[in-house]
């Protein structure tokens, strides 16, 4: 069962830009996380309770989890939502942000005194090219230098974390650890709303069903299935995986928004599928 936990992310996860714009279109970006993340923070609280998991942690564990969720919800959300309300296309968007198991990878040896094998690197490298192949560059695009800017942000904020979570000294259950991750994403937006953004939100029937889609199988679904995998996997070998959710993002939006597929975003696809196979494998 183990072993097919990063086909459900990557399927669950890509799903999620199918959802985003709608979201976007009916909220101001902040407001909608915040809103996202009290109910998955109230979600987990309520399934820890009926599993009678250990609510109450000490500091350290508390504060670890709290954090990771700034970063994830937080800091990385935030930057792909708000770009994307400031005109960034989502393509670009996915591209920028899907430089992550390179930055990772950089960075998980001297952190987490991980060995990045030369095989890795192929896989990664090929990955990297089938993603950019599926998405390419719009060269008439105009890229807002807000938009741009939140995104490196974003690509920072996810390495950063998916670093941090495995390197974390606590063993807190994972419905708890989320609990404690979600709350982190909701206080990083409250204060956001606070200082600078002006707040609102639609709940039409649009926003209600791609934000529970958001909810249900994003936050609660891929982001448990994803600390999963952190905790049981190397970090570069885990994130090697969000290579293929940019192509997959792609299909979904021909089959379910009728969006054209090209056979160079076919063979970008192939490509990066081979490539994770390779950065993936024992």
């Amino acid at each position: 069962m183990i072993k097919v936990f990063p086909f459900i992310f990557i399927l669950l996860w890509s799903s999620a830009f199918i959802t985003t714009k709608p979201i976007i279109d009916h909220s101001d970006p902040f407001a909608a996380l915040a809103f996202r993340f009290a109910l998955v923070a109230l979600g987990f609280f309520l399934f820890s309770i009926y599993s009678k998991k250990k609510i109450i942690v000490d500091r350290k564990n508390f504060f670890e989890s709290f954090f990771s969720g700034v970063l994830f919800h937080g800091v990385y959300l935030g930057g792909v939502f708000f770009s994307i309300s400031k005109g960034m296309p989502t393509g670009i968007a996915a591209l920028i942000v899907t430089l992550q198991p390179i930055l990772t990878n950089v960075l998980s040896g001297p952190i987490l005194n991980e060995k990045v094998s030369l095989k890795q690197w192929i896989g990664v490298l090929l990955g990297f090219s089938g993603a950019v192949m599926v998405l390419g560059f719009d060269i008439g695009t105009e890229i807002p230098t807000i938009g741009l800017a939140a995104t490196v942000v974003a690509l920072i904020a996810i390495t950063t974390s998916t670093i941090w979570q495995k390197k974390l000294s606590n063993n807190l259950p994972l419905s708890v650890s989320n609990m404690n991750q979600a709350l982190g994403g909701f206080i990083f937006h409250i204060i956001i709303i606070i200082l600078f953004a002006e707040t609102y939100i639609d709940f039409s029937t649009t926003f209600l069903v791609a934000m529970s889609h958001q909810i249900f199988l994003v936050s609660f679904g891929a982001f448990t299935i994803l600390m999963f995998l952190i905790k049981k996997n190397s970090a570069s070998k885990t994130v090697s995986i969000f290579f293929l959710i940019p192509p997959t993002s792609a299909l979904m939006a021909w089959v379910f928004l009728k969006e054209n597929l090209s056979n160079l975003d076919l063979l970008g696809f192939m490509i990066a599928t081979v490539g994770v196979y390779i950065a993936t494998r024992d």
